[in-house]
């Protein structure tokens, strides 16, 4: 048996802000439609991965989602200028990742981060 993928669901009451949040910072396309639930998907294959933790890392709260992004300075840019709070960051964390917490318009906490290289 093998995974395929592994999608987060995310509730909300309004689809079209929560897949602008998304569609905007990300560039993530709609690959799904069927008006009481969206896909948005880049177009790269990723590796399904879960993560369990105790905490975030440098003290952190646990984050709902992780998402690596290839440019996390040009994200962080695009999250300050739409006018999303930033909680923590960007900060280069000592295990090789620089990254920053935000909330999605559901109040999910959104680690966004790229490896060092």
């Amino acid at each position: 048996m093998t995974v395929l993928r592994i999608v987060p669901n995310i509730a909300t009451a309004s689809i079209e802000e929560v897949r602008n949040f998304y569609s905007g910072l990300f560039d993530l396309e709609v690959v799904m439609d069927h008006g009481w639930i969206v896909t948005l998907a880049s177009d790269l294959r990723a590796i399904a991965q879960i993560g369990i933790a105790t905490e975030g890392g440098s003290g952190t709260a646990v984050p709902d989602v992780s998402i690596e992004v290839d440019d996390v300075d040009e994200v962080h840019r695009r999250a300050v200028a739409g006018g999303h709070e930033v909680l923590y960051g960007p900060t280069d964390e000592p295990w090789g990742v620089r990254r920053f917490f935000i909330r999605d318009p559901t109040g999910k906490l959104l680690n966004i981060l790229s490896h060092a290289v």
